[in-house]
């Protein structure tokens, strides 16, 4: 349903961005808003306490069968 009105959206933040007598503040988030729908949200690098990229070390894998996947009992999440 929402997405119904989104035409109506735009052409209303459209609008408050193109009036002069509107607050400053609602002006620069609108035109923030239509900026990300119309080029997207840049992106935002996630680096570790030390500045440096995340990494993820997986060290062990599990098949399916090796787990119980039962969400309860006393055997739930153990490895065979």
């Amino acid at each position: 349903m929402a997405r119904g009105h989104t035409a109506l959206c735009v052409r209303t933040l459209a609008g408050i961005v193109s009036q002069e007598a509107a607050p400053p503040a609602a002006r620069v988030a609108a035109a923030g808003i239509l900026l990300d729908r119309g080029w997207g949200k840049p992106m935002q690098p996630i680096a570790g306490d030390d500045g440096q990229p995340l990494t993820i070390v997986i060290r062990q894998l599990l098949e399916p069968s090796d787990v119980d996947l039962t969400p309860t009992g006393p055997t739930a999440g153990r490895v065979n």
